[in-house]
């Protein structure tokens, strides 16, 4: 006989995600007021999701969001590895494919928002990779 054991999801995993949306909501604000148009959010291929896809002065902007509540581990920004790069292209392409329309130029572009106790940080790399 065996037994099957099944957890529910952690608190931990709980609180990234919910850190995540919160962190994605402020992306999407901050693009926004800065006169992005955001097309499409949470855009999901096989090779992962696409946290907000926006456009400006006829520019695909992909944008990866990345929030952490402190930089012990780092600046989120680091979080983007070169694996995660390349499946951000893929998925980036996959977009593309699916569109009748054309872009003057695409672009990738990183957010990274830092929710500390007494303010928040966003740092807007652009042209990131």
């Amino acid at each position: 006989s065996y037994m099957v054991w099944t957890e529910n999801t952690s608190k931990v995993t709980k609180m990234k995600r919910k850190l995540g949306i919160q962190g994605e909501e402020m992306a999407a604000m901050y693009l926004t007021k800065n006169g992005y148009q955001i097309i499409t959010r949470n855009y999901y291929t096989r090779y992962g999701e696409l946290d907000i896809i926006c456009e400006k002065n006829n520019t695909i902007i992909f944008v990866e969001v990345k929030t952490r509540t402190s930089t012990r581990y780092g600046l989120p920004q680091e979080a983007v590895t070169n694996m995660k790069i390349a499946h951000l292209k893929k998925a980036a392409m996959i977009y593309l494919n699916s569109l009748n329309k054309r872009y003057r130029e695409i672009r990738f572009d990183v957010i990274a928002i830092l929710i500390t106790g007494e303010k928040n940080e966003i740092s807007h790399i652009i042209g990131a990779f």
